[in-house]
C-alpha cells in the first residue's frame, strides 16, 4: 500500500525517465558538495545496468513536497545539517512512503546527522547494515560489504541504515567517500579501479532503492 501511495505521488515524468535528486538542506554545511557525482553514477548505471535515469540532476530541498517526485536522493557535505520540524516529518512521509535516502558523509558530517536523523525518526535507531544484505549482492557483488574509497581517520568504511518493516529506506555510509569516488577523475585523481568500484557499489544502490 505505501509503495502505490508513492506511485501515485510521483510525477508523470518518472514515467519517462527514472529521476534522482541532491538533498538540499540548512546548517550550513555544503550540500552542494561534489557536484560531478550524481551525473557521472547516472551514466554509469545508464551504460551498465540498464537504467534510463536523468543525468541532469535535481535539487530538490527537505521540506518541499517535490520530495515525493525522486524515488532516490542523496545527501553529502563535511559540516553542520539542521531539519527543522517540517523537514523532519515531510522527509518521514517520503521515506514511509516508498522513497530512499543516501547519506555519504564527505568528511565532518557525522556528528551533526546523527541528531538531525533522530528528529525524523524518533523511534528507530541507526543500525549497522548487515554484509548478507541485499544491497551489497547485485548487480555487483561486494561480499566484503561497503568498500573504502578515501582514507581520513584509519577506520573501516561504515553503513548504518534505518529499516521500516523490513525495508532499507536510509543508507548513511561514511569513511568510505563514496560520492568522491563518482567524481570526474581529474577532482581527486584516484586510480580507475577505485572509482570504478565506487560507481559499482553506487549503481547497487540505485538499484536497491528502484525495485524495493
Amino acid at each position: 500500500m505505501k509503495k502505490l501511495l508513492y506511485i501515485l505521488l510521483l510525477s508523470p515524468a518518472l514515467l519517462l525517465a527514472q529521476e534522482i535528486a541532491v538533498l538540499k538542506y540548512s546548517g550550513g554545511g555544503d550540500w552542494y558538495g561534489n557536484p560531478t557525482s550524481l551525473p557521472n553514477l547516472a551514466k554509469f548505471c545508464n551504460q551498465n545496468i540498464n537504467t534510463k535515469i536523468n543525468t541532469k540532476t535535481a535539487t530538490v530541498e527537505v521540506g518541499s513536497a517535490d520530495l515525493f517526485s525522486y524515488p532516490f536522493v542523496h545527501m553529502t557535505g563535511h559540516g553542520n545539517v539542521v531539519f527543522s520540524d517540517n523537514d523532519a516529518a515531510n522527509l518521514r512521509n517520503y521515506l514511509t512512503s516508498g522513497g530512499f535516502l543516501h547519506i555519504d558523509d564527505n568528511y565532518g558530517m557525522d556528528k551533526f546527522i546523527r541528531k538531525e536523523l533522530k528528529k525524523v525518526f524518533p523511534n528507530n535507531e541507526l543500525v549497522q547494515v548487515p554484509v548478507n544484505h541485499e544491497i551489497y549482492k547485485g548487480p555487483f557483488a561486494f561480499p566484503q560489504g561497503m568498500p573504502k574509497i578515501h582514507e581520513h581517520d584509519n577506520k573501516p568504511p561504515q553503513a548504518w541504515g534505518i529499516f521500516v518493516e523490513g525495508r532499507l529506506v536510509l543508507l548513511y555510509t561514511l569513511e568510505t567517500d563514496l560520492g568522491d569516488g563518482w567524481e570526474d577523475a581529474e577532482v581527486h585523481n584516484d586510480p580507475r579501479e577505485v572509482r570504478e568500484k565506487a560507481l559499482k557499489m553506487g549503481a547497487n544502490i540505485l538499484n536497491y532503492a528502484f525495485n524495493n
